[in-house]
């Protein structure tokens, strides 16, 4: 997959499960909708239950293989070996500490659950996904119905708008980039901080991993 200005592809040394790209746009498109289906399922559950939450790996596993079945042999499994963004200076950590990162992240986010705006936990996983970087492809994906679910559940309903959240992102990547390359810097300086691009600046609690 060819990258452009307003795109970026992970690069991992997997081989092509398809290789036709008309079929391959069509499984995309079929696992897009199935990933928003399961993200749905899992906003309304927790609604259900009254906003109970807690973010797990499994939740973002799940998601993931909903993306990539049938496109990659890694649907559903942290990659096996390192990676690298195309188009940003970024090197995710090696493969081997991706589960205790994601560990990591899920604790942070439900350490800090209840006195969080419903934006920081949406911005910060949207970010901190992209920099673990955990999968050979589908990051981008995954962080984004990732945050739209975690900030629908805070939110106490299914965030509404047509084209949804990480549909507007997709439609307009670049402040997306710029935004996760500024929170990329602030983290190399030792601070969180994901006021870039709209998002709110949050001093919580416990410090983010």
């Amino acid at each position: 997959m060819a990258s452009g200005p307003d795109k970026r592809d992970s690069r991992a040394f997997e081989p092509q499960l398809i290789s036709d790209p008309v079929e391959k746009a069509e499984v995309e498109a079929r696992n897009g909708l199935r990933q928003y289906d399961a993200g749905i399922a899992t906003v309304q559950s927790a609604l259900e239950r009254g906003g109970c939450f807690r973010l797990r790996v499994s939740l973002i596993l799940s998601l993931h293989r909903e993306a990539l079945q049938g496109l990659s042999m890694f649907a559903g499994n942290f990659r096996p070996a390192g990676v690298s963004i195309e188009g940003s200076a970024h090197t995710p950590p090696d493969s081997h500490i991706v589960p205790e990162l994601v560990e990591e992240m899920c604790d942070y986010v439900n350490a800090n659950w209840v006195d969080a705006t419903s934006l920081h936990p949406g911005a910060y996983l949207m970010w901190r996904l992209n920099w673990i970087h955990p999968f050979a492809d589908g990051n981008g994906r995954t962080s984004r119905i990732l945050s739209y679910v975690v900030m629908s559940i805070k939110t106490g309903y299914v965030l509404p708008g047509t084209p949804t959240i990480p549909d507007q992102i997709v439609e307009r990547r670049q402040p997306y980039f710029d935004a996760l390359d500024a929170a990329d810097r602030s983290w190399s300086e030792g601070r969180l901080d994901l006021s870039h691009g709209g998002a709110s600046r949050q001093h919580a609690r416990n410090p983010a991993p």
